[in-house]
């Protein structure tokens, strides 16, 4: 049997497959997926972890006070007093500054215009000054002498001294000005001194029975240390 051209065999026609069609395909699969990935974007990337922080505690600012008067006669003071003209001089200035920090407190003390070349033992006392040097009170003690009476004042050294109490002694120049320093190991909470008293003794007593003592109150000067 004859074999009939264009792919006829026994009268029967035999269909030849087309090269072309399967890389059509490849092609028409090939842009799907690549406009299945376009939609789909950038694969999503973790956020970095979180480093836990450390709490921060702020620190309170130092407290700072300041106080100063010109001394006048008690009939004209306002807040700064002369009790003894002859060792405390009318119109003799006293300037105060304390400041709290770190549970410590420190008190500065500058005087102008008291006697030349001389010694003033100086404290910090429980209340305000007055028409009298006793209106201040007794010296403020930040531990209070359990003793000590508003007649009798300490004299315990363990109460009475510059660590317990705020001590300003100071020996002014040629001019009469001086000044003193003292930092002491606490701070004012309830109870705070109101003022500063300059006494007519050359320096503060220290002996068991005599410490705190300073004679008479020649001067005061209030100041607001609470």
């Amino acid at each position: 049997m004859g074999r009939a051209a264009g792919g006829n065999f026994g009268g029967m026609t035999r269909a030849t497959a087309d090269p072309v069609r399967p890389s059509r395909l490849a092609v028409a699969a090939a842009g799907t997926l690549l406009t299945l990935a376009a939609c789909a974007g950038p694969e999503p990337t973790e956020a970095p972890a979180q480093q836990p922080t450390e709490p921060t505690t702020e620190q309170p600012a130092p407290q700072a006070i300041s106080a100063e008067g010109t001394l006048a006669p008690p009939e004209q003071a306002t807040n700064a007093f002369t009790y003894d003209p002859a060792l405390a001089p009318v119109g003799a200035r006293l300037s105060v500054e304390a400041e709290e920090s770190d549970g410590s407190t420190e008190v500065e003390l500058e005087v102008d215009g008291l006697l030349p070349d001389r010694g003033y033992a100086v404290h910090a006392h429980a209340r305000p000054c007055g028409p009298t040097g006793q209106a201040a009170g007794p010296h403020y003690q930040n531990e209070v002498d359990p003793a000590a009476t508003p007649e009798q004042a300490s004299a315990d050294p363990a109460f009475a001294n510059p660590r317990n109490e705020i001590w300003l002694d100071l020996t002014t120049d040629a001019e009469g000005d001086g000044e003193a320093r003292s930092e002491v190991p606490f701070v004012f909470t309830d109870r705070a001194p109101a003022s500063i008293v300059v006494h007519e003794a050359e320096a503060t007593a220290t002996a068991a029975g005599e410490a705190g003592a300073a004679g008479g109150r020649v001067a005061c000067v209030d100041v607001p240390f609470a």
